[in-house]
């Protein structure tokens, strides 16, 4: 493979599992120097320093709680004084709290609320410690989620709100940002084989959401961190504010 970004600085949040550890190791295989940030899953993310290493390239895991919007410039700074600089952000960091409607008696807004905290604020606070100091030329790229912009069941309107405010807030970091050739771009995957997604759809995907897909089957971690890995390389340049989907189709 080719080491498009050889030379280059990258940083995942919420790296030490699921997509954040798939988008960290993809980054590492083209070359990247890579961070990830983990909450409590030190050993967790050690393992996934010490696979990126076997790729050749310098890594490291920095604990950071997204919640806490204090822990954000420290974490970039980390950042930036082992390595030296930062080119590409990757705010992947979140949570799913998912299964009652609105209008639920029960419903738990303690962990609703804590929900918009980690995946807007959280993301916010990390995008405006990273923003001063990232490269001229370098990359931002938002997870968001297909909910973000497309609903197909009930239970999910909190998480779906925090993801269509990501989306909005990426487009304009992307207008502030223009000028020094940064690119910022929202990636909407669909279900993907994580731990969130266990939590929330329990094993397996229902029939009746699979029945949803044109393309019959979930999204690999492979192929959402092949788009991270294309929007954060050199052939990436000239796409910024875009918000695109990998959900085989569910939206259309």
């Amino acid at each position: 493979m080719q080491k498009v970004l050889k030379g280059k600085v990258a940083l995942v949040t919420g790296g030490s599992r699921g997509l954040g550890a798939a988008i960290a190791e993809a980054l590492s295989e083209q070359g990247a120097d890579v961070a990830i940030s983990y909450v409590a899953s030190a050993e967790k993310a050690e393992a996934v320093v010490e696979k990126l290493k076997t790729k050749g390239v310098r890594a490291i895991a920095i604990q950071s709680d997204q919640a806490d919007t204090s822990a954000a410039k420290p974490l970039v700074d980390k950042v930036v004084a082992s390595f030296g600089k930062l080119d590409i952000l990757i705010n992947n960091a979140a949570i799913a709290v998912q299964g009652k409607t609105v209008d639920d008696p029960d419903l738990d807004t303690v962990n609703l609320d804590r929900q918009w905290q980690i995946n807007v604020m959280g993301a916010v606070a990390t995008t405006r410690a990273a923003a001063p100091v990232l490269s001229d030329g370098g990359r931002i790229i938002f997870i968001g989620s297909l909910l973000g912009s497309h609903v197909p069941f009930a239970g999910a309107a909190d998480y779906a709100g925090t993801k269509a405010a990501i989306a909005g807030y990426a487009k304009g970091v992307a207008r502030d940002l223009g000028g020094r050739d940064i690119t910022v771009n929202v990636i909407q995957p669909g279900v993907m084989p994580t731990d969130m997604s266990v939590e929330v759809l329990g094993d397996g995907v229902p029939e009746a959401l699979l029945n949803l897909h044109p393309i019959r089957r979930i999204a690999t971690l492979e192929e959402v961190s092949a788009m991270a890995c294309f929007l954060a390389g050199p052939n990436g340049g000239y796409i910024t504010g875009g918000v695109i989907d990998i959900a085989g189709g569910l939206s259309i």
